[in-house]
Order: C-alpha cells, then structure tokens, then sequence
C-alpha cells in the first residue's frame, strides 16, 4: 500500500506531464476541428467545380468521396503525429492491412477498376439501352463495383463492372435511332413487285418511321419454298418497340387483303 508521501509525489509527477503535455493536446484538438471544418469546405468546393463543368454526376461523386477519405486520412494521421505518437509503425500497420484487404477482394477490385473505366471512357451513360452479359436492358444507376439494370420484365438487374467493362457492350441508345431487321416470306405463285411495293407503302404510311434514312424493302433471298422479302424501317430509340410491332401487324394484314399468300413463318432479327 502507498504511503500518503508516494501518492504525492506521483500526483505531483502526474499533474507536471500533464500540464507539460497540455500543449500539443490542445493543438492538435484545434488542428483536428479546423482539419473537419477545412474537409467540408473543401469537398463541397470541388463538388461545386466538377458539376459547374458539367461532369458526369457518378464521377463526380466518386471523385469527391476519394478526396473525402484521403482528406480524413490525412488529418488523422497528423493528429496522432501532434499528440506524439510516432506514425511510422502505424503507416506500416495500415499498408498491411491494406495489402492483406487487396488480397482477399481482388474480384471487388476488379469490379472496382472497371467502374473507373465506364465512368471515364462512358461507353453507355444512366438510361441507355445496352446489351451486356445476355442481357438487354435499360441502365438506371452506374455505381462503383455494379451497374443497376431494368429489363423488360420491370427486373432490377445488378451487372458487376469488371465483367461489364470486360466484355461487348452494344449500345441501342447511342446514335438516337435503331433499324428494325425483319423477314417477310412469300409464295412463289405471289406478284413480287406488288408485293414489294404493298410492303413499302405500309413502311411510308406508318408516321413513326423516318423518312431520313429511308425505309427499305428488298428481296433478300429465294428458298426452297418461297421469296424472301427483308423490311428495314428505321425509327427513333423510343418509337422502336413500337414500330416493329406495328410493322409485323400491317405488313401481314396489308398481304392478307391483297391476296397474297404470306408462308408459315416470319424470320425476326
């Protein structure tokens, strides 16, 4: 048990390192708030400046989280670094378990990488129909490891990105029109001409097809069992659905009422 002149003595000691010590406590309390209040400033400046330049709101916000977090690493280590804690072991601690992180989330990583890619090289951009993976769909969110998909069937679809910037992309979106390829097979015994031309007007009557380019009708192909005609419409991105089916429809009632005899199948591409 200590006696009355120990405790003393260590309370003395104790009340000396820590009057000696209150100075870089203290500082580095004041660099710690102005180091918080600095961050926020500085990250909404430079999400102000990024979107006053009209860059991609995905990149943007990626940006800016990367400068957050380094901003934040950064005051943290000068914080400990004024308390008097040597950084060096701590830095070495923190590659470590970086290295070890990166080891066991290479497919992450991956995922990662390539959603820097398709944010910066943009081979498609949020609302854009593509084709990716076996899958078409319309894309509603780019994040940073997956791409948020919706398909026909109102599905969500989440695509990993390293997969994704991996593989062929086919963008319907890009050009703003599309060109509906459909097959439209004839009897033999069938007038060609006329029924090219009854094909054709049901193109130029349809007011969802464009004009420029020009709709197309043409003999493609003669089968064993019939005359192949080829009937290529072209319409915009959101007319497309649209015209193709329409197409399909009026074409065949079109042949029907003019008696000519359409075969058994339509070869859709």
């Amino acid at each position: 048990m200590m006696s009355p002149e120990q405790l003393s003595n260590y309370s003395v000691q104790f009340i000396d390192k820590l009057v000696g010590y209150a100075p870089n406590l203290i500082s580095a309390i004041i660099i710690l708030f102005i180091g918080l209040y600095a961050i926020r400033l500085i990250n909404r400046i430079i999400r102000r400046v990024m979107i006053q330049r009209n860059l991609d709101p995905t990149l943007t916000k990626f940006l800016a989280d990367i400068l957050l977090w380094a901003l934040r690493v950064l005051l943290f280590v000068t914080f400990i670094s004024k308390l008097g804690i040597p950084t060096t072991s701590f830095v070495a601690i923190l590659a470590s378990m970086g290295l070890a992180v990166g080891l066991s989330l290479q497919g992450s990583l991956s995922n990662f990488a390539g959603g820097m890619l398709i944010i910066l090289f943009k081979p498609f951009k949020v609302g854009d129909t593509i084709e990716a993976q076996g899958i078409i769909a319309t894309v509603s969110e780019i994040q940073i490891f997956v791409t948020k998909m919706i398909n026909a069937n109102n599905q969500t679809v989440f695509v990993p990105n390293g997969a994704l910037s991996n593989g062929t992309i086919i963008n319907y979106s890009m050009q703003g029109e599309r060109r509906a390829d459909l097959t439209f097979a004839v009897s033999y015994e069938s007038d060609i001409k006329k029924a090219k031309d009854i094909l054709l007007d049901v193109l130029n009557k349809n007011p969802k097809v464009l004009k420029k380019p020009a709709p197309e009708v043409f003999v493609k192909n003669l089968s064993a069992s019939s005359v192949e005609f080829a009937v290529r419409p072209w319409a915009k991105n959101e007319n497309y659905g649209a015209v193709f089916s329409q197409t399909l429809e009026n074409c065949k009632a079109a042949l029907d009422e003019a008696g000519i005899s359409v075969q058994p199948f339509t070869l859709q591409k």
